[in-house]
């Protein structure tokens, strides 16, 4: 598959899943974000929570149906399309995507930094300026309500930046960046959940064996309390591929 050619796409749950490897993916992102001719574009990185938490809220599905990419971000979605759509689906997790786009187009690249507790965004940026060497297009935390998100789109919008990190948690990210995509006029919008907070260095990225495995959610729930009441979730994922397979 070349870069410019379309992605197979399945179908899990009436949720969207593109079959692309982390470098086609950084590929097309890649061609987005430098396109002759600047055209918003919105990234969703799906893993089973999202799932789980879509099912009522509607305004969430519509935001990832209307994506214009959506990876496999975690290996339950490995799981679900092997067992549901017969498909092995490559892994292209936020992380993975944002490092991989900073470190291919380095001072090229102007990002945006919008999510986390004031001025962990900041840090972020700074440290992603040492790392990688791109130029920071703006920054701004995520606490603020529904009733700023259009001064806030229109910051990000003005800023002329290429990539547009949103981590502002599962669900309002997306929903912000699909339903303000023309005021953001940004080529790629990804939402990144905790992305922003490792670059920050105030959360720890999960070691690599726990990610060559695809159970890095396993660290990440067992060495935090604040994640314990997401474990159900995942079991209700399981349960729902299951229930699925069978009703197939």
């Amino acid at each position: 598959m070349t870069a410019s050619s379309s992605p197979a796409r399945l179908s899990l749950f009436g949720l969207p899943l593109d079959v692309l490897t982390l470098p086609q993916t950084l590929d097309r992102l890649g061609e987005w974000m430098f396109a002759p001719v600047r055209a918003p574009h919105t990234v969703v990185t799906l893993n089973p929570e999202f799932i789980v938490q879509s099912r009522t809220q509607p305004d969430f599905v519509r935001a990832m149906q209307e994506a214009d990419l959506v990876t496999a971000d975690g290996v339950g979605i490995v799981y679900a399309a092997r067992q549901l759509a017969l498909v092995d689906v490559p892994r292209a997790p936020g992380f993975d995507i944002v490092k991989g786009l900073m470190e291919r187009h380095g001072a090229e690249l102007r990002v945006f930094f919008l999510g986390a507790k004031p001025g962990v965004a900041e840090q972020a940026a700074q440290n992603a300026v040492r790392d990688y060497g791109i130029q920071v297009a703006g920054v701004h935390h995520g606490y603020f309500g529904p009733e700023e998100d259009q001064r806030v789109a229109e910051l990000v919008g003005a800023s002329g930046a290429h990539l547009l990190l949103t981590a502002m948690g599962a669900g309002r990210q997306e929903i912000f960046n699909q339903y303000w995509r023309q005021i953001l006029n940004t080529p790629v919008a990804i939402g990144c959940g905790g992305v922003i907070d490792v670059l920050a260095g105030t959360a720890q990225l999960a070691p690599d064996w726990t990610r060559k495995l695809g159970v890095e959610w396993v660290w990440r729930v067992a060495g935090d309390p604040k994640r314990w009441n997401r474990a159900p979730r995942l079991a209700q994922f399981v349960g729902m591929v299951q229930a699925e397979k069978r009703r197939r």
